[in-house]
């Protein structure tokens, strides 16, 4: 029986819609139109094309965007200066610096100095220590995002073993602490599989929920998996194909066609994880500009 795919374009399009109306509410009652910087440093082609999407998102929710783009070689102190003028803007409610930066520019510094309330990618040590404790928090927007999945397709985490595949600061490690907290649409059971083990297998087969994050072009696959598990595909991997136009396609850090086999349900590559991230992005500028998580 193949697995029900989870539809992260259509779970998006209605979070986006939420954040809408509520911005709109936002106005009526406080007179306040959330504001987002964006900062990019350099001319990655990829980041560009990033920063002009979140962009359009923020012109669909009527907030209030500006971009900064910076050469190359500004020096740390520069963009930290910048970073400044934005943390004592009132109008600015948020501030993200696409990653990644110049090698000469040290992107932890950069983090820390972003005001944390502020900190709309929810990287800011203040952040992470704060989602790590159960405290409320501005939180990494894909993780977020991966919960939001969960939950609107009808799989509740709570009770479940779920397996990340992976550890990184920006999905395996704040998807666990987002996942594994005593919380409604938490309380999972959660561990932690990465490439420090010499087989993968016995432990992504425990999983009741399988995230894979690992970087990998179509590294997990059918026969790794619980029959029945939910399977959540954070990659995005770029893998030769003649028979596209291209040359090439894009597929996740799972084998779609041998886990859909298997899997009770399973996000696409596009269109799975991919469009929440910018949805909860929005969510998260609203927030910050109500000011409500750290009052």
């Amino acid at each position: 029986m193949a697995a029900t795919l989870i539809d992260g374009k259509a779970i998006a399009a209605s979070i986006r819609a939420e954040v809408k109306a509520e911005t709109a509410a936002l106005l009526t009652r406080q007179g306040i139109v959330p504001g987002l910087a964006f900062i990019l440093v350099g001319d990655n082609p990829a980041s560009q094309v990033y920063v002009r999407s979140k962009g359009k998102a923020c012109e669909e929710m009527r907030f209030r965007s500006v971009t900064e783009t910076l050469p190359a070689s500004t020096t740390e102190e520069e963009l930290l200066a910048l970073i400044r003028l934005f943390n004592a803007d009132p109008a600015i409610h948020g501030i993200l610096v696409q990653l990644p930066l110049p090698r000469h520019i040290n992107e932890h510094r950069v983090i820390e100095a972003i005001d944390y309330r502020k900190d709309v990618d929810g990287f800011h040590p203040v952040n992470v220590g704060r989602l790590v404790i159960g405290l409320d928090a501005l939180r990494p927007c894909t993780p977020a995002g991966v919960q939001e999945l969960l939950l609107r397709s009808g799989n509740d985490p709570a009770g479940k073993h779920v397996v990340v595949v992976g550890r990184s600061n920006i999905v395996g490690k704040p998807v666990l602490n987002i996942l594994l907290q005593k919380q409604k649409g938490a309380n999972a059971v959660v561990t932690v599989a990465h490439t420090g083990a010499r087989d993968l297998t016995p432990f992504v087969r425990q999983g009741d929920i399988v995230i894979a994050a690992i970087g990998k072009a179509e590294y997990l696959t059918g026969d790794m998996l619980k029959p029945g598990a939910v399977v959540i595909d954070v990659g995005i991997n770029r893998i030769p194909d003649p028979a596209s136009p291209t040359g090439s396609r894009i597929v996740g850090d799972v084998h779609f066609a041998s886990a859909s086999a298997v899997a009770s349900a399973i996000t696409p590559v596009p269109g799975g994880v991919g469009p929440m991230t910018i949805a909860l992005l929005m969510k998260n500028t609203l927030l910050a500009a109500t000011g409500a998580l750290y009052r």
